[in-house]
């Protein structure tokens, strides 16, 4: 009864500090990439979110200026943060050549309903984001499905969080998709360059291909260091498993050191 009343507690124990994770839905790099260039020349609808205020704002109160549009979620500590911060940088630099008074900034929380207009504001002042032409937007769950497809944003949670497309869609002044910018920073005139085309009344460019593009994506499965700057294989998973099959074998051995005490207390009783 000993030992039993041992397994019992054990795996208890077991079963409370390391569940099951939850299944992660299937993401595929390429499918999401496809999905992004697919709307691009499309017009966005006329969807109404809430700012960070709690006050309704349609999207279609910003036409007639170039918007730049990013998917966050507030819940993550480290690459949504160093992503909305690098934009940041971007944006301080479009607004020296252009003018800050050129384009509109709107980031977007899919994480509903975490992501409510109070959770997007401490995330805009953590982030040093005071911009009149930069707003956070929250919209109700039941739309985050359709709004994410229609800017050709893919996301699937995981057990860590989510996976998604890292993107910056940039919309021309009739709310049409001009073209998806990728990647965790904004390197030269990346957004620049697009804003000035379109407030120059440049023709829609050409869309671009895959397989030119498939490389400079990063997909949600690595995490920023700010020491060195850079981003590595998250291995917060790796380390629950190994933490697992660690607690396992304490177990065995706990096991064997029992079965061993008992099978001497029968051979040697009273010792």
């Amino acid at each position: 009864m000993r030992i039993r009343f041992n397994f019992l507690t054990a795996l208890m124990v077991f079963v409370i500090l390391f569940p099951a994770p939850s299944a992660a839905l299937p993401f595929d790099q390429t499918t999401a990439l496809r999905a992004s260039q697919a709307v691009v020349g499309e017009t966005i609808p006329d969807y109404t979110l809430l700012d960070r205020n709690g006050r309704p704002v349609r999207l279609s109160s910003y036409r007639g200026k170039p918007l730049l549009v990013s998917f966050i979620y507030t819940g993550c500590f480290q690459i949504c943060p160093a992503t909305t911060r690098a934009l940041l940088q971007a944006v301080k630099a479009a607004q020296d050549g252009l003018g800050s008074d050129h384009f509109n900034v709107i980031s977007i929380g899919f994480n509903q309903p975490a992501d409510s207009p109070q959770a997007l504001k401490s995330f805009a002042a953590q982030n040093g984001i005071h911009y009149p032409n930069w707003e956070f937007l929250s919209p109700p769950a039941s739309m985050v499905a359709s709004l994410t497809h229609d800017f050709g944003f893919s996301f699937a949670a995981t057990p860590a969080g989510f996976d998604h497309i890292r993107q910056v869609t940039v919309v021309d002044a009739q709310g049409r998709i001009y073209r998806q910018i990728y990647g965790e920073s904004f390197a030269g005139d990346m957004l620049g360059e697009p804003l000035r085309q379109l407030i120059t009344d440049a023709p829609m460019p050409n869309k671009v291909s895959l397989s030119a593009i498939l490389e400079r994506v990063r997909i949600l499965c690595t995490v920023y260091d700010p020491v060195t700057g850079e981003y590595r294989v998250k291995n917060g998973l790796a380390l629950e498993v190994a933490g697992g099959l660690t607690f396992l074998i304490a177990i065995a051995w706990f096991f064997l050191l029992e079965w061993r005490a008992q099978r001497k207390s029968r051979r040697f009783p009273g010792v």
